[in-house]
């Protein structure tokens, strides 16, 4: 089955995040710049929503129900380790391609239950909003290089010949 455009899009800004770090050594990615988080914490940040969403979510598989305390929406700063943030967030990206590779048009119509009520926004929605939610930080993360004065920094948006655009396909 054929990957939705969508899906395409996500992993891409996966991927515009990983070249964004790309040389991020420890000490600056744990530096807090107020009022913004760590970039190690918006790594771990990244995959708390995506573990949420994708992982807990669709496939009710609890992966690190801590994380959310230490790097959640709302919670106090915190500077994780970057490399440890890293770990999470490649274990909790791969897990979500489990679900995110049997995503279709009709699946992202359809909303997730959660305490036995269904969610206000629909799959689709909660995956434009991740697409969204990665773009947002890439920007902050590079934002908080240039302040540190880091230097040779990637230009934006990268290379996206493979996630060029594609029509939607529709099972129906």
């Amino acid at each position: 089955m054929p990957i939705h455009p969508l899906v395409t899009q996500l992993r891409f800004a996966r991927s515009e995040l990983v070249r964004c770090l790309e040389g991020l050594n420890e000490a600056d990615a744990t530096r807090q710049i107020l009022p913004m988080n760590s970039i190690s914490w918006m790594v771990g940040h990244l995959a708390n929503q995506e573990t949420r969403y994708w992982v807990r979510l669709a496939q009710g598989i609890s992966l690190y129900p801590e994380l959310n305390d230490r790097v959640g929406y709302g919670k106090p700063p915190s500077t994780p380790l970057l490399k440890e943030m890293w770990e999470l967030w490649r274990e909790i990206t791969a897990a979500a391609d489990v679900y995110l590779d049997t995503v279709t048009p009709e699946i992202l119509l359809t909303h997730f239950n959660f305490n036995g009520k269904p969610l206000d926004e629909s799959v689709g929605t909660m995956l434009m909003r991740n697409i969204y939610h990665y773009w947002y930080h890439i920007g902050e993360a590079s934002a908080v290089r240039q302040m540190m004065w880091h230097q040779n920094l990637p230009e934006f948006v990268g290379d996206m010949s493979l996630a060029t655009y594609q029509k939607e396909r529709s099972n129906v």
